[in-house]
């Protein structure tokens, strides 16, 4: 049992030894890094033997770590015990001293998405609670001051945008979140909590009803059918219809507006046409709900050669088709932002994450 993957709850009724405020007090030393093991006051004796039979602080090796050159982004790449390797990416914030985690949910991903260098690799396995948690530990580590709250650097959001798609590893990513954001753990606001999704209509639902304070990003590819079926495989079992369908339910629940993401391909979706499509469905959700999504409009960032040997498939829009694709958003009274996606000359952007390592 993982103890790093645990809230104070959980470790209770795990070891029904323990009362829920020695728990609370086990917990905060393992995210001290202190070893659990070590004598406090709060905490029996008995209580605490009870926690060393039953659980212990597993870890991911970090394998490398590649520090962007233009930027303040840092991608380590962290080898689990079955040796794979998943990546996660620290992001930095605009205010001085707090940063995002971009976190990995899945060693590798099986929706293979055609613009994503992770959907390459196809689905190797499921990562486990304490494996997501501790990637936000890891990075922390790194930080001055530990990264705790008081400390000048400290880690303010999780983004699950990493390897993996994680409404398909649901489980585990609501008991990271719960551990994230408890008190005596991580303490992250579950506010500055995004999970990402290519498009899984059930796990959406669930996440409103189960984490309401958590935010949701989508990644739309074209709001045109065929353009999104061919870059996005899901399309043929989950339609965008049947996708935004759950979100406008998520987003009347939570009363959060979801943060929606278009990758601009050159000649693939970045026409006008797709425009105005996207134009629609952001009308038809706001119409729905009361609430527009936060659109961000993100460069291709190079994924490399396909596995057949072929060179990359794809290439950034330029910046005039990229400007003609907004100003036909705004004419139709849709406002976007260019997202930043750092990292680009580790591989630590958005789509490039593959464990190259």
């Amino acid at each position: 049992m993982a103890l790093q993957g645990l809230t104070p709850a959980a470790l209770v009724r795990a070891v029904p030894e323990l009362l829920l405020e020695e728990a609370r007090r086990v917990v905060a030393q393992v995210h001290r890094d202190e070893d659990p093991r070590t004598p406090s006051s709060g905490i029996r004796r008995t209580s605490r033997e009870a926690v060393t039979r039953a659980g212990w602080v597993p870890q991911l090796e970090v394998k490398e770590t590649r520090a962007s050159r233009v930027d303040p982004f840092v991608k380590y790449a962290l080898t689990t015990a079955d040796g794979h390797v998943v990546e996660t990416v620290r992001i930095p914030l605009e205010r001085q001293g707090r940063f995002s985690v971009c976190v990995s949910s899945q060693v590798g991903c099986a929706l293979g998405c055609s613009f994503c260098a992770t959907g390459r690799l196809g689905l190797l396995r499921n990562l486990e609670t304490w494996e997501i948690v501790e990637q936000v530990r890891i990075v922390r580590r790194g930080l001055e001051g530990g990264g705790l709250r008081s400390a000048p650097e400290r880690v303010h959001g999780v983004v699950f945008q990493g390897m993996g798609e994680p409404m398909a590893n649901l489980d585990r990513v609501l008991a990271a979140i719960e551990v994230m954001s408890d008190p005596s753990a991580l303490a992250i606001d579950a506010r500055a909590i995004t999970v990402c999704t290519s498009g899984l209509p059930s796990g959406i639902r669930r996440l409103a009803r189960e984490a309401p304070k958590v935010r949701l990003g989508m990644s739309i590819g074209s709001a045109l059918v065929s353009t999104r079926r061919s870059l996005m495989p899901i399309e043929r079992s989950h339609s965008l219809e049947e996708v935004v369908a759950a979100a406008c339910e998520h987003a009347t629940l939570t009363g959060l507006a979801p943060m929606w993401a278009v990758t601009l391909l050159a000649g693939v979706n970045d026409g006008v046409e797709h425009a105005h499509a996207l134009a629609d469905l952001v009308a038809s959700f706001r119409d729905r709900t009361g609430r527009s999504p936060r659109l961000s409009v993100i460069p291709y960032n190079a994924i490399g050669p396909a596995n057949d040997g072929a060179g990359d498939p794809f290439a950034r829009a330029a910046d005039d088709r990229e400007q003609a694709f907004r100003d036909a958003l705004r004419e139709r009274g849709v406002f976007s932002h260019r997202r930043y996606s750092g990292g680009a000359d580790v591989d630590a952007a958005c789509g490039q994450l593959a464990a190259r390592a």
